[in-house]
């Protein structure tokens, strides 16, 4: 049984009132829609296009590119110098966000990199100002030692979809496909309230959002 973290009525009225993506990224919005292709939320979106321009990242990586849609409206929040390193499994889902970024212009500031998100990270050595974290959700334990190892001190691990559905705050017994999840979430999110190199608030937007401020920046 899923516990409601939310009313309807309340996401009805934030999607009604929040300025909407136009042009190629409604597009891109229909086509995943069409196609049940998961993207973030608008939402999501505007709290990270708010994120961005607080904290003006010159260098995000992304887990979880899919048809490109987040890294898309990211790198258009960003400073003009900004570049965003975006990481996605599936090889034909990977070639379409490199045509969507194309279509965009952007593909001089968005490099998609194909390949299984842990081992393309354990690959990394260059720091990121802000980590976003959309693949899949069962690792995210695994990614977090990759995540802590790549992000700058000062910088923002953003970790979307931590609450599955309010799978995780449920107290009653879990089909097994979805427990296992639940489980390793659940882990995920103590992890990050509970190590000392982060400030975590955890927020029910979306599927639920994790933003983690890794300590040590310029003004501590």
């Amino acid at each position: 049984m899923e516990e409601q973290l939310r009313y309807p009525e309340v996401d009805s009225f934030l999607r009604s009132v929040l300025q909407r993506e136009t042009g190629y990224l409604k597009e891109m919005e229909q086509y995943a829609q069409s196609h049940y292709v998961p993207i973030i939320l608008p939402e999501t979106a505007s709290l990270l296009k708010v994120l961005i321009g607080l904290l003006k990242p010159l260098r995000i990586l992304e887990a979880g590119t899919a048809i490109g849609y987040s890294a898309s409206i990211m790198a258009m929040a960003m400073p003009e110098a900004g570049i965003i390193d975006t990481i996605e499994l599936d090889e034909d889902m990977a070639q379409r966000a490199r045509e969507n970024i194309r279509n965009l212009g952007l593909e001089g500031r968005i490099r998609v990199l194909q390949g299984d998100a842990l081992e393309v990270m354990q690959c990394l050595s260059t720091p990121y100002d802000m980590i976003f974290l959309d693949a899949a959700k069962g690792q995210y334990l695994e990614y977090f030692p990759e995540a802590m190892r790549l992000l700058k001190k000062g910088g923002l691990l953003v970790s979307d979809n931590v609450l599955y559905k309010g799978l995780v705050t449920c107290t009653q017994p879990l089909p097994h496909k979805h427990r296992t999840i639940a489980v390793k979430l659940r882990t995920y999110l103590n992890n990050l309230c509970t190590d000392d190199r982060l400030v975590t608030s955890i927020l029910p937007i979306g599927d639920g959002m994790a933003l983690s401020l890794k300590k040590g920046g310029p003004h501590e």
